[in-house]
């Protein structure tokens, strides 16, 4: 997936503006994302399918920044949301609401009646409740619901545990050996209206059998709902695909579409596609500043100004994100370094063992954080989120001001006295 980062006379840049002139304008810690990038990875998809009906839906989960989000609308893009906060954000960046897909377990009937307000394309089902909940609530508005059926397939995505969802033993879907029945009692509903078929089997999958053994197991239930007079307007594959955060050997969206498409051929079902970590990761950045170096017997700590509580993915998911110096420093020796933040944890790392020539004062980038980077961020330790900022070419603009003591306390009282 692109990238729009490179090094030039020793100074990283993103597009055409250098990182250590964000990092001075804007201070650290701050999110940083391409443009230029995202609508690159859009347009990767849009091309790979351009020989078969599809809509491409972004992730909204990914990084939900209503800048990120109205640079894709513009595109023509759709988007996979999975809260009624995710259908607001796409709604005020402009967002086309017939290019809406709801997904996610725990929809409440408010979520519902809002996204039936404003004309979604599409409910993805996830339990036989949620069908009886959203068919209650469609008639009471006196409206259809458009639904697919979120079938779990049992396909083992080879990916961490956390992010692996398409397997019998997770949360998400309904077994697809019982989907056939429940498409039949979703056909018997006054106020639904059957529209496609939904999976999504996990997240950073860097293999095309899973997605190609998926796609058959859907195609397959496809054709028995067809048999039995269910007719199928899209075909939902859902997200996933990997992107290169060290040395991993993934497949291009080119390559995975060339896998997946044949089995289309001679078909009418629209293809949908939610890709989320592909567009966005590898356009986006974390800059932060190394407040100190800590020199001990066994180790030598890099400590910056972002921690866990900004970037939470080396914490939880034990993630590898390449960190790099923004300017090169000849003079300085490398050496090996533990990357860590402030926070009161020893969990508290965003890299460990990497070889840097830092002091104290540099600017670190860490790499492919566009994904899940902000949007997992909370303020643990009574830390004020961080700034993001979006490179267009050779400008920069604050696309969400750093948050302020104010604004990290709003909201709270003091109890009266007695």
């Amino acid at each position: 997936m692109h990238s729009t980062i490179y090094r030039d006379n020793g100074q990283l840049l993103m597009e055409k503006v250098s990182l250590q002139s964000i990092a001075d304008k804007f201070g650290t810690p701050c999110y940083v994302y391409s443009k230029t990038a995202l609508e690159l990875n859009y347009h990767a998809y849009v091309n790979a399918l351009k020989s078969h009906p599809h809509l491409v839906c972004y992730a909204v989960k990914s990084n939900s920044n209503i800048a990120v989000l109205q640079s894709l609308a513009k595109l023509g893009c759709g988007f996979d949301i999975v809260s009624i906060g995710e259908l607001e954000r796409v709604l005020i960046a402009g967002g086309n609401p017939s290019k809406i897909v709801f997904s996610g377990l725990g929809k409440t009937a408010d979520e519902m009646s809002r996204a039936l307000d404003v004309g979604i394309h599409c409910f993805n089902v996830e339990s036989e409740s949620e069908l009886r909940l959203l068919n209650k609530t469609a008639e009471e508005k006196g409206l259809k619901a458009p639904i697919s059926i979120r079938v779990n397939p049992d396909v083992n995505a080879k990916t961490h545990p956390y992010i692996s969802t398409g397997l019998k033993e997770d949360k998400f879907g309904i077994d697809i050996n019982q989907a056939l029945d429940v498409y039949q009692d979703a056909a018997s509903m006054s106020n639904i209206n059957i529209v496609g078929l939904d999976c999504h089997i996990g997240s950073q999958i860097v293999e095309k059998s899973p997605f190609v053994d998926t796609m058959k197991r859907l195609l397959e239930l496809a054709d028995t709902l067809n048999e039995q007079g269910i007719t199928l307007n899209h075909v939902d594959i859902g997200g996933g695909l990997g992107v290169r955060y060290q040395n991993e050997s993934i497949q291009s969206v080119d390559q995975y579409m060339r896998a997946i498409l044949p089995l289309l051929e001679g078909r009418s079902e629209t293809l949908i596609v939610e890709p989320g970590r592909s567009m966005t990761a590898n356009a986006g950045v974390l800059l932060t500043e190394v407040l100190y170096v800590k020199v001990t017997e066994h180790k030598n700590f890099a400590v910056v100004d972002a921690a866990m509580n900004d970037m939470l993915r080396p914490s939880l998911y034990q993630a590898w994100m390449d960190v790099q110096n923004v300017e090169t420093n000849v003079n300085q020796q490398e050496k090996t370094y533990d990357v860590v933040g402030p926070v009161c944890e020893s969990g508290d790392f965003l890299a460990k063992s990497r070889q840097l020539t830092v002091k104290e004062g540099d600017c670190l980038c860490l790499f492919s954080a566009g994904a899940y980077g902000f949007v997992m961020s909370s303020n643990y330790n009574s830390r004020p989120r961080v700034a993001e900022i979006m490179v267009n070419e050779d400008s920069a603009f604050v696309i969400r001001q750093r948050e302020t003591l104010e604004e990290l306390i709003k909201g709270e009282h003091l109890l009266p006295e007695q």
